[in-house]
């Protein structure tokens, strides 16, 4: 089974947990037990699994990822100017697989599923299929 999920970002950068929507999706189709892909449909906006207790683990990574990927870069060649993007996308990658065991999604005490965009704001899309 395959759903598109539909989010709007408010910001050029920023984290968005997207865990119970993926929790109630799974409840919702009634699966039991099996695995579940989460991908982004989109090269400068990526998907990651991370702490979701508190809020500065976002504000800090996206500062990180701001210093190690700095916007405005004279070498960089690629024509829209968001070379930054693609590498963030590129460094948390595309795509999560996560477990789902007895109808729950299997995440550890403080892990929550994370969009990441890196170059909106931007209407965006991410995929999840489940195999089970």
């Amino acid at each position: 089974m395959l759903k598109t999920f539909h989010l709007k970002t408010d910001h050029h950068d920023q984290m968005i947990d997207v865990t119970n929507e993926i929790r109630s999706w799974i409840k919702q189709i009634g699966l039991r037990d099996g695995v579940i892909v989460v991908s982004s449909m989109h090269t400068t906006a990526g998907l990651t699994v991370n702490e979701n207790a508190d809020p500065d683990v976002k504000t800090d990574m996206l500062r990180r990822f701001r210093e190690l990927y700095p916007w405005n870069d004279s070498q960089d060649r690629h024509m829209e100017g968001n070379t930054a993007a693609h590498m963030k996308t590129s460094t948390v990658g595309h795509a999560q697989t996560l477990i789902i065991d007895q109808g729950e999604l299997v995440l550890g005490t403080w892990q929550g599923l994370y969009f990441c965009e890196f170059d909106g704001p931007r209407n965006r899309n991410f995929m999840a299929k489940v195999i089970g």
